[in-house]
């Protein structure tokens, strides 16, 4: 294709998007992931005003209280799960004191068990059925989606969570186990392994074929029973991400949420200035 033809057209596609009444909203970035969100200046609200529909929260049982933090000196008892996301979201949804952030897409919230994994799902099942009209559920076999879909990761309580017929959560698969479990829509919506367990390429030079072949067969083989991939620290920069994307990999761990948005949608610009792609 000519060049300058292209760049004319990505120019004025760009444009279009800066002057258009939607530009003033986030579009969804589904291939966009906010770790460990809690840690951003505006909880939530800034990874829904940047277009994120995958976020990510850590949590501790401490004293009664499912607490967002990392680490255990962090805590800090009023920045609970409830109040930083979950009245949040259901208040979003119902259009009421968002700040002027309603999402226009379905919601995934990670949320990463950081303590003992019993003893803080019990006390997480409790409180998610407070917040039951907005959630994704499973009852008696089968699968209801709503508006906010929450998947466990982290400390999981795996057997506790197949043996209920009816709940509100997933769970997040190890992506290298993800040849010997085939429950997706039931149990398992996503796959994820830490970028270092099957690649070293950080992003200088070729992207080695052999790592290219690891990835896009697990990849592969999540697609097969429907689980979106992750991988988690990985290298923050646009050459790694473009090689994630096009292997496949559906969402992009960050903790850059602006710079991974505007990667994201000059791609998305690009893609739909070539004919055919």
């Amino acid at each position: 294709m000519d060049y300058l033809k292209l760049f004319g057209l990505t120019l004025t596609l760009a444009i279009k998007l800066a002057v258009s009444p939607v530009a003033a909203q986030s579009l969804p970035l589904h291939h966009g992931y906010a770790h460990n969100d809690y840690h951003h200046k505006r909880p939530l609200y800034g990874a829904l005003g940047n277009g994120y529909t995958f976020i990510e929260a850590d949590i501790y049982l401490w004293r009664n209280q499912l607490v967002v933090a990392h680490v255990i000196p962090q805590l800090r008892l009023h920045k609970t799960l409830e109040n930083l996301y979950l009245a949040p979201l259901l208040n979003c949804i119902n259009g009421t004191d968002c700040k002027n952030i309603i999402p226009d897409a379905p919601i995934t919230l990670m949320i990463d068990i950081k303590s003992g994994s019993e003893r803080t799902y019990r006390a997480l099942d409790i409180l998610l059925g407070k917040y039951h009209e907005m959630l994704s559920e499973y009852r008696d076999g089968q699968v209801i989606q709503r508006q906010v879909t929450i998947v466990i990761t982290g400390h999981k309580p795996i057997a506790s969570i197949k043996a209920q017929r009816n709940r509100f959560v997933f769970i997040d698969e190890d992506l290298m186990q993800v040849k010997n479990d085939t429950l997706a829509a039931n149990l398992y919506q996503t796959a994820s392994c830490k970028y270092a367990r099957l690649l070293k390429w950080t992003g200088r030079g070729d992207f080695p074929a052999d790592e290219r072949r690891i990835l896009c067969d697990y990849v592969t083989q999540a697609h097969r029973y429907g689980k979106k991939v992750r991988l988690w620290a990985s290298p923050e920069n646009p050459v790694v991400w473009t090689a994630l994307l096009d292997c496949g990999v559906d969402l992009i761990n960050t903790d850059r949420l602006t710079d991974l948005k505007e990667f994201l949608n000059d791609r998305q610009v690009i893609a739909n200035a070539v004919p055919g792609s």
